[in-house]
């Protein structure tokens, strides 16, 4: 079935909306990083790169649209609303971001979305003509081709962009950094201009598009392949966390009974045991033990032998010992 020249106009006319419309969708996927930006008042580690470089995408297109000889209407609304967005995203971004950041995100506005889009601007005024040889504002012409090979070749830059996060897929076996529905998007947005340039026979808005639904299928079909490891992944490392935290806490409670309170312990037991006794036993213990260690005292001034109970104290103090020498009494927490 032929297609009537009314039918390729409503066609392309369907296809540049649902482009607008999924386009639209993709410029708002970031809204929740920066409303969490506004609320906490931080950027919190984000790079302006990527806002950067969709806003000079925005840029270029939209220069493009307007000097398109026709069929550039759905181009400049679609980019003017991009541009609107992404200024605005990187409006926040500067009033929120630290001083090293905010100089940095200044130096690569003012050398991409200044420097670089002036001077294709420039260029393309003064040394490509368009339709009318004589107007410096000509549309169509070998300027139209210029600007369309330049975005082209950028439009390739960044459909290639997601070449890093497949790699990163496949060497770590999870989707984790590649959202499903994000790349279902980038994947629906090349269709719909893919067509729509196809369509009005703009083959700088065609054919990039066919890289980037080519990416965007490489993207959920990995997702599909590994979604099942990524979540096997992920619990094993909530249960590995689990028992970590629960061993380690064990070691700390076993190493401070060891260390603080194991010598305590064993002095209230003893005093409960000793509780238990007849008052004449503990009377009879004590003595017992004055005596034991005045004989040890003797001998170790006689003898110059060092004991485990001595000291060098010359009162009657009785000191439990540590296998290693140290006095109990050093370990007691005092108030």
């Amino acid at each position: 079935m032929a297609f009537t020249p009314l039918h390729l106009h409503e066609l392309t006319v369907i296809f540049g909306i649902l482009g607008n419309i999924v386009s639209f969708g993709v410029y708002l996927a970031p809204l929740p990083t920066f409303w969490r930006i506004f609320k906490k008042k931080s950027t919190q580690g984000f790079q302006s790169i990527p806002y950067s470089v969709a806003l000079f995408s925005a840029m270029l297109l939209l220069y493009y649209a307007f000097i398109k000889e026709k069929n550039g209407t759905m181009i400049i609304t679609i980019n003017t609303i991009g541009c609107a967005i992404e200024g605005s995203y990187l409006i926040v971004y500067l009033i929120y971001a630290p001083k090293k950041a905010k100089v940095y995100t200044a130096k690569l506005l003012g050398l991409f979305n200044v420097g670089f889009f002036g001077l294709i601007v420039l260029t393309t005024m003064l040394f490509v003509r368009g339709i009318d040889q004589h107007k410096m504002l000509s549309k169509g012409g070998m300027r139209e081709n210029v600007v369309g090979w330049i975005c082209g070749i950028f439009s390739v830059c960044v459909f290639a962009a997601p070449l890093s996060a497949i790699r990163m897929v496949i060497r770590t076996k999870s989707v984790e950094f590649m959202p499903f529905w994000l790349s279902l998007s980038l994947t629906l947005c090349a269709v719909m201009w893919f067509f729509y340039g196809f369509l009005i026979k703009d083959f700088y808005i065609a054919l990039p598009n066919i890289l980037g639904f080519g990416f965007g299928i490489a993207q959920m079909i990995l997702y599909i392949i590994y979604k099942d490891s990524t979540k096997k992944k992920q619990n094993n490392n909530i249960n590995g966390d689990l028992v970590i935290k629960e061993t380690d806490i064990m070691q700390l409670q076993e190493l401070a009974v060891d260390i603080k309170l194991g010598k305590v312990e064993k002095i209230e037991q003893d005093s409960t045991a000793l509780e238990h006794q007849n008052r004449n036993e503990v009377i009879e213990v004590i003595v017992e033990e004055m005596v034991e260690e005045k004989e040890n005292k003797n001998n170790s001034n006689n003898g110059n032998i060092t004991t485990p109970l001595g000291n060098g104290n010359n009162n009657n103090e009785m000191i439990i010992n540590e296998p290693d020498g140290k006095a109990a009494v050093d370990d007691v927490p005092r108030g």
